[in-house]
């Protein structure tokens, strides 16, 4: 059947079945048009017919302010966030299970309920009871939190619209379902469901939503990935049950930096921040040692000093083996090559066993020079001087690029008593007080001066 046309008012925009001379509604002469439809094709799966209201447009130059933030008093989380929480920003924050993340964002929920704002922290995987011994342990029974244990997503919206809270902690996405999807809580169709409306009602109320998501064996969120392009920022929180350390990083951050990390500490009392991590993970050095490498890094915006330890052993096995925390085995397959191609340092026969100190993960390039001389360490059994940290980028060609933010990483550690630092040629040399920089023009001329090889 054939769809009727549609005719419209030029002048006041009145519409009308059929044309006419003259508008009845406004009473303009030849003002009426037929409107052509908004998209081709049926009714029921294109737009059709039905205009939707105009969109104010702007040019590039208009400057919007920034957006309003509230600060919750745990610095490391704020730093992470980009200086504070925005309003009706939605969150991702995802980790192993039993990682910490109920305890962060309890804690954190309690400083902003402290300062002021109206917070709910709905769980679907423990009970209130549960949340309440936690928050005595912690500390928080008297914060201004307001629980709720539920799972349907109908009953917490409904919940949400009648309240209007300024912060609400969804924990965790996973456990939540919607009534009109027919799949299991924690599929694909119901996370993303879930997701979609929670954050859209985050838009609408001007409500902050924090959603925590479980991962996968391999470190990566469980679910849709669509969920985090839907979020403003995911934060990914990190550590090693083994050590006491976690690391909160953004991975993506639309109101700040992304890249940027907070270091907490897990103890009795629950996460306490740690305002000077290079101190804290160079804690137990206390004399030089074959393997052991300090590197200047910069971890988003914050220089940070971490220790990467090597070990070289000849291998029993047929073939050798490859072992590495906190670090990408890729890269350390090419830093073997270049050094055996470029600098006839062979490591065929032998374990290498590779870690960074403490739990950290390190991804910067610039940590290629600390990895390369803790292997030549490790396997010639020569201590690198104590009071000297490593930092340069490996090419494949054996050449040593220049890095990012070389000063600062040579003031962060100057101020932990560093006396000399090695790296790469810089544009731009680096100068600080109290601290020698030997520059090094490719890996050759390295290894030839620290260890003698040639």
């Amino acid at each position: 059947m054939a769809k009727q046309p549609s005719f419209t008012c030029t002048s006041c925009g009145a519409s009308h079945t059929k044309w006419s001379g003259q508008c009845d509604a406004c009473g303009t002469w030849n003002s009426i048009v037929e409107e052509a439809p908004l998209s081709a094709g049926p009714s029921k799966k294109s737009l059709g017919n039905v205009r939707g209201k105009q969109v104010p447009l702007s040019d590039l130059s208009t400057k919007d302010d920034p957006p309003a933030r509230t600060v919750s008093g745990v610095a490391e989380l704020d730093r992470v966030l980009g200086g504070g929480l925005v309003e009706a920003s939605a969150i991702l924050v995802g980790g192993d299970p039993g990682i910490g993340k109920s305890t962060l964002l309890l804690q954190a929920a309690a400083r902003f309920a402290r300062g002021g704002m109206d917070v709910i922290y709905v769980t679907g995987e423990e009970a209130a009871e549960q949340i309440r011994l936690r928050a005595a342990r912690l500390g928080l029974e008297n914060s201004p939190v307001r629980l709720a244990a539920e799972t349907n997503l109908r009953d917490i919206l409904t919940t949400l619209d009648a309240e209007q809270p300024k912060l609400v902690v969804i924990d965790s996405i996973q456990t939540m379902w919607a009534d009109n999807v027919d799949s299991a809580p924690g599929s694909v169709s119901q996370v993303r469901a879930a997701s979609h409306e929670l954050i859209s009602f985050a838009k609408r109320r001007g409500t902050s939503v924090i959603l925590v998501g479980h991962v996968t064996k391999e470190g990566q969120l469980a679910g849709p990935r669509v969920v985090e392009h839907m979020v403003d920022t995911v934060l990914y929180f990190e550590g090693e049950r083994g050590h006491q350390f976690r690391i909160l990083r953004a991975v993506k951050n639309r109101y700040g930096p992304s890249d940027e990390i907070g270091v907490f500490e897990m103890t009795g009392r629950g996460l306490a921040e740690v305002t000077n991590p290079s101190a804290l993970f160079l804690a137990d050095r206390d004399r030089p040692a074959p393997g052991s490498v300090v590197f200047a890094g910069i971890e988003g915006t914050r220089p940070m000093l971490t220790e990467i330890q090597a070990l070289v052993a000849p291998s029993p096995h047929s073939q050798a083996r490859r072992t590495v925390v906190g670090l990408d085995s890729q890269r350390l397959a090419t830093i073997l090559a270049v050094l055996e191609s470029r600098c006839g340092i062979p490591f065929a026969g032998l374990d290498v066993y590779l870690n960074v100190a403490g739990g950290m993960r390190v991804s910067e390039p610039a940590a290629d020079l600390a990895v390369a001389a803790a292997l030549l360490s490790a396997r010639e059994d020569t201590a690198l001087p104590s009071d000297t940290v490593v930092f340069g980028e490996i090419s494949l060609s054996g050449a040593l690029r220049p890095v990012t933010q070389a000063e600062n990483r040579l003031k962060e550690a100057s101020k932990l008593g560093f006396a000399s630092a090695i790296g790469p040629e810089q544009k731009k040399q680096a100068r600080v007080p109290g601290m020698t920089l030997r520059t090094m023009t490719d890996l050759v001329s390295f290894v030839q001066e620290m260890f003698g090889t040639d």
